[in-house]
């Protein structure tokens, strides 16, 4: 069997009809993105919106925060008990619909608070919306890492990031149209149909996920060869007389048997070094991402440029840009993450918030009391350059690092624990932006450029670059990444050759076969 840092035969020009396959799976998979991206972007709208202020009785800055937090502790129960067990369980695809449908029960719950239980109604629309994102928002990843060739699955994955903000500058220009409906009529009801919007993107996701194909690794984990097979032949385009076919099933009927003999569980990723080496580093890379200051920014977009002068009609406005302009640096980086690397983005991203986050905590304590206008213009453009930061740094990269690095057989696991990271670092922002704005003001930008540095120094110690790298691959990476040894694990190797066959031997049923004792 062929080995290399670059992959076998994956790392070839992938034909275009392939190209397109890809490009169209990946993008229709980023709908879920796109309703992850979506409930983020709309709170922010909601949080200015008098129909809504009315509704849940004018919140204080804490229960706004509530609001926004409570949703992670949805994310992150889904995280470590759900999201997990429905992807190794049904697929990923299915993983997907069941996710979907459980935001539009939330979402209804939350169009549908009123009365003096309204904030009750609406905490628990949230938690159970945060529930089904959290099924979502890492089965999409896992799908585009899964089907994609190794040379470019940064791109494809970072499709999923792209969907996630296509989703929150939806949302923005959605809630800046509402907000022209200022009649009584339009007072209550334009929050709410802002919300159920989201409805056409998420039944549109739902009849169009069983048509799609599983993935390859997830079929061969479960003992479906042929299907395997025949899912590789659409992926890649080719016959199963392709040596691109052949071989690249080869080496994923390889990885899973070698992680299949060693009898591997879940609790791997906290017992077994090589897998805990991925997981703390996923997890923390997760948690970072979210402690850059980026969960506040989405949510209290609006909020923050009011608090530079704006009124609410050009603070939804400058959201709504704001937001459609991170879906063109996001496509950049889409094409720049698989040749310069995973960590060179997380770095210079890193950089590029602390700068952002310098400025807007000195400007507002040079002139306060908007006593300069020019100064909270140029506050206004760096919260722009903050975006852009995240959208070519933590926002994509992130995932797509977390994604890939974990084997087949605790890929759904170990992506799921690691973004409880995620979660606990929202919750943590949700509930800091809102009430340090209200009593130490600009002084907040402080605290999150500091967590950045810290987050480059760790970036540049701990974590080892993996693009190029085959998904089969990455066993031999965080091994040598805690031995400091640079040659290849031989054992592994053997291993993926020897046992590759006998499965391969079975590989006319379709019947799941049983882990051997």
């Amino acid at each position: 069997m062929v080995r290399g840092v670059s992959g076998p035969s994956s790392a070839q020009n992938v034909p275009s009809v392939a190209t397109i396959r890809l490009l169209v799976l990946c993008t229709f998979f980023s709908l879920g993105s796109f309703l992850w991206g979506y409930n983020i972007g709309i709170m922010g709208t909601l949080y200015v919106h008098p129909g809504w202020m009315e509704a849940l009785h004018h919140p204080t800055p804490a229960q706004k925060g509530l609001i926004t937090a409570i949703y992670y502790v949805g994310t992150w129960t889904s995280y470590v008990f759900l999201s997990h067990f429905l992807s190794d369980k049904i697929g990923r695809r299915f993983a997907c619909l069941v996710g979907t449908l459980t935001i539009c029960v939330g979402s209804a719950l939350q169009a549908s608070a009123r009365g003096p239980n309204a904030l009750a109604h609406m905490i628990c629309g949230r938690i159970i919306c945060g529930a089904g994102i959290g099924v979502v928002s890492t089965a999409v990843p896992m799908y585009q890492s899964e089907i994609s060739p190794a040379r470019d699955r940064g791109r494809y994955v970072v499709i999923n990031h792209i969907g996630l903000i296509v989703g929150i500058a939806t949302a923005f220009w959605i809630g800046f149209g509402f907000s022209h409906w200022d009649s009584d009529k339009g007072t209550y009801l334009g929050w709410r149909f802002s919300i159920c919007a989201e409805y056409i993107a998420g039944v549109t996701f739902m009849l169009g996920l069983p048509l799609c194909p599983e993935t390859p690794r997830w079929l061969v984990e479960h003992g479906h060869i042929s299907r395997a097979r025949q899912s590789l032949e659409y992926l890649r385009a080719s016959t199963a007389e392709s040596a691109l076919v052949k071989e690249e099933l080869c080496q994923i009927v390889g990885n899973v048997t070698e992680h299949r003999v060693s009898e591997r569980s879940w609790k791997d990723l906290f017992m077994h070094r090589d897998m805990f080496e991925r997981l703390w580093r996923a997890a923390l890379l997760m948690f970072m991402s979210m402690m850059s200051g980026a969960t506040a920014m989405k949510y209290y977009l609006p909020t923050n440029f009011m608090a530079l002068g704006m009124d609410r009609q050009l603070a939804l406005m400058a959201g709504g840009i704001e937001s459609t302009l991170k879906i063109a640096w996001v496509i950049v980086d889409m094409f720049l993450i698989d040749r310069f690397g995973r960590r060179p983005a997380l770095i210079s991203g890193s950089f590029v918030m602390i700068i952002a986050l310098l400025i807007n905590a000195a400007l507002p304590q040079a002139f306060p009391n908007h006593s300069n206008p020019a100064a909270d213009v140029v506050c206004i453009v760096f919260i722009f350059v903050f975006t852009f930061g995240y959208s070519i740094g933590f926002g994509p990269a992130t995932w797509v690092y977390a994604a890939e690095i974990f084997p087949t057989n605790l890929r759904a696991r170990g992506l799921n624990f690691a973004a409880s990271g995620s979660a606990i670092g929202s919750i943590i922002v949700a509930q800091i932006w809102p009430v340090g704005f209200a009593t130490i003001g600009s002084n907040t930008y402080y605290i999150f450029m500091v967590i950045n540095i810290i987050s480059v120094i760790i970036i540049y110690i701990f974590y080892p670059e993996t693009k190029n790298r085959p998904l089969e691959d990455m066993d031999r990476l965080f091994k040598r990444s805690h031995s400091g040894d640079s040659e290849l694990d031989v054992r592994g190797e053997q291993a993926d050759d020897a046992e590759a066959e006998p499965l391969l031997d079975n590989e006319d049923s379709d019947e799941p076969r049983e882990r051997e004792e």
